[in-house]
């Protein structure tokens, strides 16, 4: 067979996705888009049409078309059983036949569409294959970026260091009373000659691309991107890369930590010149079969002044705690007036708090395995059926009545390779991340109006399969219920406006 194109289209006969297989100029391929709604007879669940030149092969899905443009000499049967694969790719990407959904993971559908079909005539793969195809990395590139990161981080660190290297000769230079070595050098006897050939490299050698260019012989005493030494080098890139892919695990959690954060944040527009926020972080890993494993929760209470009117001040703390959090205050801040007035104030009383400046005036943290102190409960209870899958049952139960969670996030991971979930009931939203083999189930707020909520859905895997279970989000409430109740001036004891930000972040909240 030939295969022209395939395309999915409305009912009306919109092209959403088009994909073709051989050379053809775009009009051509737009007229005969535009003939398919004309000619297709309704009413069949494979079908096809022809006309003088092409044949229409298509199916419907819902409220769109699986639509294959071959010529007219292909084998029908074959051209249905490619109909048949691209009809099965489609639910692996998208979770409902919709326009919208099917825009949003256009890219996706086109690559396993370029799996299926090569210069117009159908590969010899199956569903599995093509699903193992588009989800294949590199581990060249891996590697590649990897060692690009550490070149560029390598060159920085050398800018830095020769750069403070000839402030301090420049600062001897001038103590003594001698001119500044330049960059050209000479002139300057021995020492200096050899300063200025030591100075050179920091031109060199701080490029950030120091490999498109060589070193001339009297630089390669550089010790930025210095060559040789194969087992000494290798050694260092393997610790490099170890290195490079923990920071690359941080990264992607202090992103996600920096996205709460904003969430949790006053604009800056907004702030007044007094500026406080309390902030905990919490750390939280549970059994599958129930029972807390480890609680660690730290909170900062942290002020921020931006006028310098404003630096003698005291903070009004009203300590609600009843979980048993330890308290600890700045050695700065005066702790006899903490314990008898709960207020956060300098221990000199004339002296101001520093201005234009994060100032962590008060800390506490709780450590428990109390499971009545879990914010949130999870239970996933997923059990074998007899289709060689299993039926994962995963429910949430808010514990502490008093908290408001938002922006909530479960996250399962599913096994890769065996399609998307097939979700049965689910309380708020749900997303298959088929790249990362993850069902994330979403719930904007969970508060006592809707403390219960539960999640059912069958897939092709092993109980085990669907542990680590792990949960984000975020409160605008202090977990230990420490709040600042009001903010005072040190002389007269005036009311002074201020902004107060509170947040519960999650660091790390797993069910393993």
């Amino acid at each position: 067979m030939v295969l022209l194109a395939a395309a999915i289209c409305t009912k009306s006969g919109k092209a959403l996705v088009s994909r073709q297989f051989v050379e053809m100029t775009r009009a051509r391929i737009e007229g005969l888009l535009a003939a398919f709604p004309k000619l297709m007879n309704t009413g069949k669940q494979h079908t096809f049409v022809e006309t003088e030149s092409v044949r229409y092969v298509y199916q419907p899905l819902d409220k769109v078309y699986m639509l294959l443009i071959t010529t007219k000499t292909s084998n029908i049967l074959e051209d249905l059983e490619t109909l048949r694969l691209f009809s099965r790719v489609i639910p692996e990407y998208c979770r409902a036949m919709e326009e919208q959904e099917i825009l949003d993971h256009s890219f996706e559908l086109i690559f396993a569409f370029d799996e299926i079909v090569a210069l117009g005539y159908r590969e010899n793969v199956n569903l599995a294959q093509i699903r193992t195809f588009t989800e294949m990395d590199s581990h060249e590139e891996r590697v590649f970026q990897a060692v690009r990161q550490t070149q560029e981080r390598e060159a920085k660190q050398e800018m830095q260091r020769r750069a403070k290297e000839l402030q301090r000769q420049r600062r001897e230079n001038e103590r003594q009373g001698k001119r500044t070595v330049g960059y050209g050098g000479g002139g300057f006897g021995s020492s200096s000659s050899s300063r200025s050939s030591d100075s050179v490299p920091v031109v060199s050698d701080t490029m950030p691309e120091p490999s498109s260019r060589s070193a001339p012989p009297t630089r390669s005493t550089g010790k930025g991107m210095k060559l040789g030494s194969k087992a000494k080098d290798v050694d260092s890139f393997v610790d490099k890369l170890r290195t490079e892919g923990q920071d690359v695990i941080s990264q992607s959690t202090k992103s996600r930590q920096s996205a709460s954060v904003s969430k949790t944040t006053t604009p800056a527009s907004r702030t007044e010149s007094v500026h406080i926020r309390a902030e905990e972080k919490l750390t939280l890993t549970a059994g599958r079969d129930g029972g807390l494993q480890s609680l660690d929760l730290l909170g900062m209470l942290t002020l921020r002044i931006s006028d310098d009117k404003f630096g003698r001040i005291k903070l009004g703390v009203a300590n609600s705690d009843d979980k048993g959090a330890q308290l600890q205050t700045h050695p700065n801040v005066d702790k006899a007036l903490f314990s008898s007035e709960s207020f956060i104030g300098m221990k000199n009383p004339t002296k101001p708090f520093p201005i234009n400046n994060d100032v962590g005036v008060l800390k506490w943290r709780l450590r428990t395995q109390d499971d009545s102190l879990m914010p949130l409960s999870i239970n996933c209870w997923p059990s074998e059926n007899n289709q060689g899958g299993c039926d994962v049952n995963i429910e949430y139960e808010l514990l502490q009545d008093d908290m408001e969670l938002q922006d909530v996030t479960i996250t399962i991971p599913v096994p890769s390779g065996v399609g998307a979930p097939k979700v049965s009931e689910a309380d708020g939203s749900y997303h298959h991340d088929h790249r990362h083999s993850l069902l994330e189930w979403t719930l904007p707020v969970i508060d006592a109006s809707n403390k219960n909520g539960s999640m059912e859905f069958s897939v092709a895997g092993h109980p085990d399969d669907f542990f680590p279970v792990t949960v984000n989000f975020i409160s605008r409430k202090s977990y230990c219920d420490i709040q600042v109740t009001d903010v005072l001036s040190v002389d007269g004891e005036q009311p002074v406006k201020h902004t107060l930000d509170v947040a519960l972040l999650v660091e790390k909240y797993e069910i393993v």
